[in-house]
Order: structure tokens, then C-alpha cells, then sequence
């Protein structure tokens, strides 16, 4: 994935996040520091030790869609309730991209918003264009590569993977590893997404990456909807969200999603001792890769709270714990050039060929329009 500019091990060092303040990390506040609700950055907060002090008279924060599963949130939302004493909440853990944006519009004025949002796709700009998003710049702003963030810093990606395919080879004989191969008749009945690419990010991109590997491009993300349909009338697809619970039960023993949800889960089912065999294979028919963004909603009933969980979540112990759950950090490649990188969970990361290009906004636009327009008759039948 795609590498930010580098920045010097001092300034990395400011990234830390220790309980401390970030005094040295050229965070000097206004001479009148403004409200959390309204600040642009840390610095622009009073400092990192106000930001965090008014975060913690706060005392919560609230989330949406963020399943402990996914990205290594469980991890994350433990690290941050421990480090600063903040109670996360997370509002209906399996949403979708869309329900978030859907929560901000909802709830922004009656005190029960999102604090933050993490989306996939074309949501983060969406959010922003209607004017959901409070631009604010975390300590890292500058380090995350520009065609990862809005100019305005009303969202920018924090993690990221490639679309995959799971399979649980005890009940599939001999598991896909191309989209060409979900075409056979053994797979009826058997192939599934996570969830509906009109209201999901990681449904969405893997028709993306079914059009990739079906003669389609950014520009035209159709034959990817032309692809399933196929599977829907030859009966390989189903029309069933895949998650562990459906993974577990046998209901859809291939499952395109993102690979570190796919590894993930493998790793979850052999702790439990499941009777599942989840394997992972990234298509190199379809290869495609995409960040998700995180952002702070501009009516935040907890506006402090939202700015700090940004910064933790950009600070090289959040990127980290990324990094642990297969998801690939954005800015993985200034902490491996600065030393803060974990070593040996990026060894365990998948192998991948080549070098990823990643869809424009206006591209990610127009083929959400596609979709919009033609999945569900696509897959109804």
C-alpha cells in the first residue's frame, strides 16, 4: 500500500501518546486556546495535556458499527478506556458504513451523535460534503499521504487491507482463490458478502474487485455487478451476511471480505476450537486494496473525547495494535523508517505482488451510483 512521506524520529517520538503531555512535540498552544468543539488540532486545543484533561472531564465517547473483531477494535477501545479512564460506547457494533452517516445525520442535534466515525469508500467524503465532519489535523496529519486524507482534514484513512477470499475447508473439498474459480458449479449455494454493497464499505470493494477481474476498471465497476448476477442465477451466490456466527454455522463457507477480517477470524476460530478450517486467499484476478477513514463528527456530544480517540488511534501504539490484526496502518512505512513499527506482526501479514492503485473520489463516486442503481436487481432473482 502506499507509503506517506517520512518524518524524523523526534517527531515520532511525539506520537506515543505516553500518559505525559506532549510538551516537545511542537504543539505549542495559542496564547487563547479554543474549545475542543471547535479546535483544529492539539495545539490548537491548548496543547496535548489540555486536550486530554478536557477528554477526560468528558469521561466518554461515543461509537458506532466498531465489532471487537473488526481491525482490532476490541483491543483498541480497551487501550484507550485504560490509558485516559474514557468509557466507550458502541451503538449497533455491526452496522454499516452507511448507518454511521445515517447516526450523524439523525442525532445531530439531539446530543446522542457519534462522537467518531470509521467508514470505507466513498462515506467519508460523502459525510464530509454534507457537512457532518469537523475538520481537524492529528499530530501525524502531514505524514499521511495526500490521496489518503481530505485537504480539509475532515476525514482521513487509518487502516487498510485487499479484498480476500475466506473458506472453511471442512466443508468446501478444494477452496477458491480467484473469482474466476467462485464460478463453479461445486460452490452453489456457498459464495457470500459482508453485507449489501449499497450500505457496506468492505461488500462494496469486493464487487470492485470482481469487476477488476472481470474486464472492468475504477471507471467501470459494472462487470463486477454483471458477475454476481451471474452467481445469483447459477445459484453460488447468497444473499446472506457473512459473519463468524454464519461462518460457524455453515451457512456461507466462502465469504469475500477483507483480509484481515478473514485472518482474523481463522485465528478466532482456533482459540475457541470451532469446527472451521478458514483459510485465506487474496485473488490476483481481482487484486484491490483500500483504507478506511475515521473522522469527527462536527456535532460530537463529546468533542474532546472524539480529537483524543483520533490521536490514539494515529499514535504508533493504535497503529500497532492495527497492525496485530492484519489490518495495514497508513502510516506503516514512517514507523518502519522511525522504529516504531512492530516488526514481527508486519511479517505476519500476507504476501501481495506489485504495488496497489486505489480508485479516485470521483471514480469511488461513480461506482456507487453503479451500484445503487443495479445491485439489488442484479441479485434478486
Amino acid at each position: 500500500m502506499p507509503a506517506p512521506r517520512l518524518r524524523t524520529a523526534a517527531v515520532a517520538a511525539c506520537l506515543a501518546l505516553a500518559a505525559g503531555p506532549l510538551g516537545a512535540c511542537g504543539d505549542r498552544p495559542p496564547a487563547t486556546p479554543r474549545a475542543p468543539a471547535v479546535a483544529t488540532s492539539a495545539a490548537d486545543a491548548g496543547g496535548m495535556a489540555a486536550l486530554t484533561a478536557a477528554a477526560r472531564k468528558e469521561g466518554a465517547l461515543n461509537t458506532i458499527a466498531l465489532p471487537r473483531d473488526w481491525a482490532g477494535y476490541g483491543a483498541l477501545i480497551d487501550g484507550f478506556e485504560k490509558k485516559y479512564g474514557i468509557e466507550v460506547a458502541v451503538e449497533n457494533p455491526e452496522g454499516s458504513s452507511q448507518d454511521e452517516v445515517n447516526a450523524l445525520k439523525e442525532h445531530r442535534r439531539d446530543g446522542t451523535a457519534p462522537d467518531v466515525i470509521d467508514v470505507g469508500g466513498t462515506f467519508g467524503p460523502a459525510a464530509a460534503r454534507q457537512g457532518l465532519l469537523a475538520p481537524y489535523e492529528v499530530v501525524p496529519y502531514d505524514d499521511i499521504p495526500d490521496e489518503q486524507k481530505d485537504p480539509r482534514a475532515r476525514w482521513y484513512n487509518n487502516y487498510g487491507g485487499y479484498v480476500s477470499i475466506g473458506c472453511d475447508a471442512k466443508r468446501v473439498k478444494t477452496c477458491p482463490s480467484t473469482f474466476a474459480d467462485l464460478r463453479r458449479p461445486e460452490y452453489k449455494g456457498q459464495v457470500s458478502l459482508n453485507g449489501d454493497p449499497t450500505q457496506s464499505g468492505s461488500a462494496f470493494a469486493g464487487v470492485y474487485a470482481a469487476a477488476l477481474a472481470n474486464g472492468g476498471s475504477f471507471d467501470n465497476i459494472q462487470p463486477g455487478i454483471d458477475f454476481f448476477a451471474e452467481l445469483s442465477e447459477n445459484g453460488n451466490f447468497i444473499p446472506v451476511e457473512s459473519t463468524p456466527a454464519t461462518i460457524e454455522k455453515g451457512q456461507t463457507p466462502i465469504s469475500i471480505d477483507w483480509d484481515f477480517l478473514n485472518l482474523g477470524y481463522a485465528d478466532d476460530f482456533r482459540r475457541k476450537g470451532a469446527d472451521v478450517d478458514w483459510r485465506t486467499a487474496i485473488p490476483f484476478d481481482g487484486s484491490f486494496a483500500q483504507y478506511y477513514a475515521q473522522g469527527v463528527s462536527k456535532d460530537a456530544p463529546h468533542p474532546a473525547a472524539a480529537r483524543l480517540w483520533q490521536e490514539y488511534l494515529f499514535s504508533p501504539e493504535g497503529q500497532n495494535v492495527r497492525l496485530g490484526a492484519y489490518a495495514r496502518p497508513v502510516l506503516m512505512e514512517t514507523m518502519e523508517e522511525n522504529g516504531t513499527l512492530d516488526k514481527a506482526a508486519a511479517e505476519k501479514l500476507p504476501t501481495v505482488e506489485g504495488t496497489p492503485a486505489f480508485p479516485t473520489e470521483a471514480q469511488q463516486e461513480k461506482a456507487a451510483r453503479t451500484v445503487d442503481r443495479g445491485w439489488a436487481e442484479a441479485v434478486s432473482g
